[in-house]
């Protein structure tokens, strides 16, 4: 077995993660992106500061000293418990003004509980329940109205023992709602984020440090600009100086007239014809010649005018200007040639003053300029929102959607709001899922993840005959599935939902009803469809997996669905569901080209239950699965020794290859061969696009490059599975257009298409993974992976 993960390893992880965030806090440009950066600044010194003391233990499900696994964590990136508890909030001055001064409690958060388990507590509690004018937002806020419902309905021992359980933090945490109406979707629909969450995003966004330069420009300095250019001009005796030679591209061509480093020197190759400044002087030349200064130090006093150039046109001829109270006699020779060079480069440029060339110019700049900007619209977008409840959801964007009116915003008037910002706004619509992945916004697998908690929720909650008892359930359920993962070794799982004490409580109290579970089976059918459609090319991830996992359950549908492991963290073994997953994908996918390609065992041989199974660290493992991952991992491995990393990672490679990753046993649980028969053709053919095309993008660094290979070959596996699926014909077909497409991959993708082609036709890979002219295509490889792009990075 290679070596395991060290604590050295975290703590060097961890370290990583904190050099990355203070780099961000100090350099990026956006002030909220500064400010998100410093908050897990703070969160990665926690980490390393509790592991360090021995406060924090990688690796458990109790990572934090003295406290319940059930406690919900702040996680940090990786799965790393900072020690702080979400829970644990200062109280609120409402809160508190509920409490009488002489209330018992070592802390006013103390207090507030104890004053809610009194009678006045308990009965606003059990109005909340009963008007569901609460909102759960981490699952510990509704452990006392859980308290509040078992004595209303007589369960008294079942209170006692509860609050037994919740003594010992009561000090501490926050163990009661927020009391105002919350909106939870129907069950029917679902929305990405509330109204309010939306709404303060659109209200943060703001106008990018260049787009406000350029608009600066337009707006306050190029009027500022010709004003100064006319004022030369008419001290220029005969026709006004211009470019003459080959090149005209001078300074003001190649950038903008203010901002950008114009050097304002001789243009290559061209010569400046035509008369001389400071020649004559009009009467009125003097006091324009101050307005003029006055106007540019009032718009210098609240304008960034230290950004222009310091050798720009506009730079020159102000100093010019300030070294000429009546005339020129301040000025050298060489000085008034530079005015008739800055003069000669912006009339080539872009006309005299009041020509038609300029004045055409201008109006355009003015009508680009007088557009609202971006933050704008955001802001009109989000005061929009305003309309509806900040917890709640829209019915559709229709009622946001229209024209800025003059009372939003006068300058603004008969503007469209741009499709990108209602693009944002729809993350707030309720609507069926497959409706928001059509929209976009639901994107990816992980996203899908956090959504189909309002579903769940509601499914689970069904089994609970009280309404109120129900509708507690289901927030606390959706709260529950907010929560980080913890990083966990040696086979450890994620706490479960029924863990919680107030969960458990209530456990008496549910009942299976045959409907509820038929409704959740049909959730899990078309969850599962909508993911398989909507993102061929992925692995279904981890938060979708357990959340499908509490849908199968709910449906009495015993599914060994096997979650990702993380190569740096694997302990060397898998539990039994591995080796189950494997028995179904060998199954259903015997005689096709999934199993031909991976060459998976025909059948796994019968191991009694549960003597069968040896036990490490508590929990039955399957050895015979974990050494045919090992022995199968071979072809990908090095005779040297690789890290430990490397050498893990081919390993669960192949337990994901022998389960499919938990397809087969999808597809066939679900039943879903016939509906999957219809589509393969085109989800084959999509897996395989997105392979070919992460392929073309650039990979700056070695270790994106390995990133880049193993999502390849991930969308690979999942084509090859759809294309098990196909007819023949189909088959031919799709990897037809796979040839074609991976044609702009040149020789260092074509083994792999080649190796697909050749089994279609009936060959075999050999023991390393070769054909007669092709390549087994696998993510994971302990020695240089042979389709490793050449780096572009320095």
């Amino acid at each position: 077995m290679p070596d395991e993960p060290s604590a050295s390893a975290s703590a060097e992880y961890a370290i990583g993660r904190l050099q990355h965030a203070l780099e961000r806090a100090l350099v990026a440009d956006d002030v909220a992106v500064r400010r998100r950066a410093a908050a897990r600044v703070d969160a990665w010194r926690n980490v390393l500061e509790g592991m360090a003391s021995g406060r924090l233990a990688v690796g458990s499900r109790t990572p934090v000293a003295d406290t319940p696994a059930w406690v919900t964590l702040e996680v940090a990136h990786g799965g790393f418990a900072t020690g702080r508890y979400l829970a644990e909030v200062p109280v609120d001055p409402e809160e508190l003004a509920r409490v009488p001064a002489d209330a018992p409690g070592e802390t006013d958060r103390e207090r507030v509980n104890l004053w809610y388990l009194g009678d006045e507590g308990l009965a606003e509690l059990g109005e909340a329940l009963r008007t569901r004018r609460y909102r759960v937002d981490v699952p510990e806020e509704s452990a006392l109205l859980v308290v509040a419902w078992l004595l209303e309905n007589r369960h008294h021992a079942a209170a006692l023992d509860l609050v037994a359980e919740l003594r010992p933090l009561l000090h501490r945490l926050r163990f009661t709602p927020t009391f105002s109406p919350s909106s939870m979707p129907s069950g029917a629909v679902v929305r990405l984020q509330s109204v309010g969450e939306v709404g303060d995003m659109l209200r943060r966004a703001t106008v990018r440090p260049q787009i406000a330069a350029q608009l600066e420009t337009l707006r306050v300095w190029n009027p500022l600009y010709d004003r100064l250019v006319a004022l030369w001009c008419d001290t220029v005796d005969g026709d006004l100086p211009e470019l003459a030679g080959p090149d005209l591209a001078g300074p003001e061509l190649a950038g903008p007239e203010l901002a950008g480093p114009e050097p304002g020197g001789p243009v290559p190759g061209a010569s400046v014809v035509g008369g001389w400044p400071c020649r004559v002087w009009p009467d009125d030349w003097v006091q324009r010649r101050r307005q003029w200064l006055d106007d540019y130090a009032a718009a210098a006093d609240v304008h960034r005018a230290s950004q222009r150039h310091a050798k720009s046109n506009f730079a020159r001829l102000h100093a010019a200007l300030d070294l000429c109270p009546v005339d020129s006699s301040a000025l050298t020779g060489r000085d008034v040639g530079w005015i008739r060079r800055a003069l000669a480069n912006t009339v080539s440029a872009h006309g005299a003053p009041g020509s038609e060339p300029r004045a055409a110019l201008r109006t355009t700049q003015r009508a680009v300029a007088a557009r609202p900007a971006y933050a704008t619209l955001a802001h009109i977008l989000g005061a929009r929102l305003d309309r509806f409840p900040r917890d709640g959801g829209l019915p559709s964007l229709d009622p946001i959607a229209g024209e800025v009116d003059g009372h939003e915003a006068p300058a603004a008037a008969g503007e469209a709001i741009p499709p990108h910002l209602l693009a944002k706004a729809a993350r707030a619509v309720e609507a069926p899922i497959g409706e928001l992945v059509d929209r976009g916004v639901i994107s990816s697998g992980e996203v899908l993840a956090r959504v189909l908690p309002q579903i769940t929720s509601q499914l689970l909650a069904a089994n609970i005959e009280d309404p109120s008892l129900a509708a507690a359930y289901a927030q606390t359920y959706a709260a529950f599935r907010r929560r980080r993962s913890l990083l966990l070794l040696n086979l450890k799982h994620q706490v479960r939902f029924d863990e919680l004490p107030w969960v458990e409580a209530v456990a008496p109290y549910r009942d299976r009803r045959e409907r509820s579970a038929r409704a959740a089976a049909q959730s899990l059918r078309e969850t599962t469809v909508v993911a398989l459609s909507a993102f061929p090319h992925a692995i279904l991830p981890n938060p979708l997996v357990r959340e499908l996992g509490a849908l199968a359950a709910q449906a009495d549908l015993k599914l060994p669905l096997v979650e990702e492991v993380a190569a740096d963290i694997f302990m060397g073994t898998f539990t039994v569901k591995w080796r189950s997953a494997s028995c179904i994908a060998s199954r259903v996918l015997f005689g096709t080209t999934y199993a031909r390609y991976y060459d998976l065992p025909h059948a796994w041989p019968a191991v009694e239950e549960p003597k069968g199974w040896r036990k490490r660290w508590g929990k039955p493992t399957a050895d015979d699965f974990a050494e045919a991952c090992r022995l199968r991992a071979q072809e990908a491995q090095s005779a040297e020794k690789p890290g430990y990393v490397a050498q893990n990672g081919t390993v669960l490679e192949q337990a994901q290859i022998l389960t499919s990753h938990k397809l087969a046993a999808l597809v066939d649980a679900l039943d879903q061969t016939d509906w999957l028969r219809a589509a393969a053709p085109e989800l084959a053919g999509r897996a395989f696009a997105w392979a070919v095309q992460r392929q073309t993008q650039p990979a700056p660094t070695w270790i994106s490059a390995l990133q880049g290979i193993k999502n390849t070959a991930y969308a690979w596996r999942q084509a090859i599975f759809f294309l098990s699926f196909c007819t023949p014909v189909a088959q031919q077909d799709v990897v037809a257009e796979l040839e074609d497409r991976a044609g702009v991959l040149g020789p260092r993708f074509a083994p792999a298409v080649v190796g697909l082609r050749q089994v279609l036709a009936g060959e075999c890979f050999d023991a390393k993974g070769r054909t007669s002219g092709g390549r087994r295509l696998l993510g994971w490889s302990a020695r240089p992976h042979w389709c490793m792009p050449d780096p572009v990075g320095p």
